[in-house]
């Protein structure tokens, strides 16, 4: 059976339902063992330092939630530089992190900086290019005269791939929001409705339910909009026949789901059920691979070897998924590109889809963990097609 009858919510509400929240912040230890982590690759790029800017890799290392921040990792501490708005707030989530309150008024950033990276003994200091502009780093350049420099990419987010319990409870959660929230919002998918409403509706149902705003901004498109992988929800209202694509997801404590699920209104004609069935069976050609070990170029090769033999085939999007948590897409990514090999603890998502202009497209997409035989699902919606009610 392909069909949900979208009037019987039992059959659309998952089964574990949601979980109790935890706590708002990584344990004390957590954050320890990260700190020390990072500590040794920076020990093995000859560093004794790093400057932080990226929000995400700044509650990462220490559980700050709050803006204005950059963070000085030496080998004596952990040292969070913010100002009085959130003096507080850092006081209060940040556990394994000296907090330094900055008069502006006072003190540049720069002479901050400078200041502590000389208490410190830093000599050789790294910092994330990517995350800071020209006209923010110029004065912390000239400040760290005393300093050799150094531009390094990636160190923290290659820690932030595998998700230690705490992290995969949020995924956990947030990924159960995301289910019960569709859930209670399949049975407004009737004639007339536009793509714009039902996007809030959906966006609405899972801050209600506890997610702390919204992933990214929800994609919910119709009939022939469905071929725009991303596209915007508008004025488009729905239809009997019309193909839909639901891409969308919470989060909880900073870490964010992401789903999609297609469906048609009615019954699904003869080439809407052949485009359903082939996607399914390229996701689950993908998700017979995954295990520890895998590479994400094998995971992507099942499932375009499915897409490759369809009538379907150039119509097929190149890429396969990507990695989740504090941030919508990290690495890894599953791609015909990446040689790089899974390990447990990662949590990505498989997402094919085969997209036709002017005519429609249909993806399916879930999270899974990695584990060391296979993987486990954290996305539980049902992928059943046709929407009947």
């Amino acid at each position: 059976m392909n069909r949900l009858n979208i009037a019987v919510s039992d059959t659309l509400t998952p089964r574990a339902g949601i979980s109790k929240p935890g706590n708002a912040t990584p344990p004390l230890e957590n954050l320890r063992q990260r700190q020390s982590k990072l500590r040794e690759q920076l020990a093995a790029q000859h560093c004794d330092g790093l400057l932080v800017f990226s929000e995400q890799n700044i509650r990462y290392l220490t559980g700050y939630t709050g803006e204005a921040a950059t963070v000085l990792v030496t080998p004596v501490a952990v040292r969070l530089i913010t100002d009085y708005r959130f003096t507080e707030e850092a006081r209060e989530s940040c556990k394994a992190t000296r907090i330094y309150e900055r008069d502006r008024d006072q003190e540049t950033l720069a002479s901050c900086v400078k200041r502590w990276a000389k208490e410190d003994g830093c000599r050789a200091l790294a910092f994330e290019p990517e995350k800071v502009s020209v006209a923010q780093w110029a004065p912390i350049e000239r400040a760290l005269s005393h300093c050799t420099l150094k531009s390094i990419q990636g160190l923290i987010e290659s820690l932030r791939k595998i998700k230690d319990d705490w992290e995969l409870a949020q995924l956990v959660l947030a990924a159960q929001i995301a289910d019960l929230s569709l859930a209670q919002c399949l049975p407004l998918l009737k004639p007339g409705i536009t793509e714009a409403q039902f996007a809030l509706e959906l966006e609405y149902a899972m801050q209600k339910n506890g997610s702390t705003g919204v992933s990214f901004p929800t994609i919910a498109a119709f009939g022939t909009n469905t071929s725009r992988p991303h596209a915007i929800p508008g004025r488009k209202t729905l239809r009997e026949g019309d193909l839909i694509t639901v891409d969308f997801g919470a989060v909880v404590n900073g870490y964010r789901s992401d789903m999609t699920r297609s469906y048609v209104l009615g019954n699904a004609s003869t080439k809407q059920q052949r485009l359903f069935d082939t996607v399914r069976a390229a996701q689950s050609a993908a998700l017979s691979v995954l295990c520890r070990g895998t590479t994400g170029a094998q995971a992507s090769e099942a499932a375009h070897a499915v897409l490759r033999q369809s009538e379907f085939a150039p119509f097929a999007g190149p890429g396969l998924g990507h990695g989740l948590g504090l941030f919508l897409h990290e690495q890894p990514w599953l791609g015909p590109h990446c040689d790089e090999t899974l390990q447990t603890g990662y949590v990505v998502t498989v997402e094919p889809g085969i997209y036709i202009p002017d005519w429609g497209g249909l993806r399916i997409e879930d999270d899974v963990r990695i584990t060391d035989t296979g993987f486990e699902r954290i996305t539980h919606a049902p992928t059943l097609f046709e929407l009947i009610g």
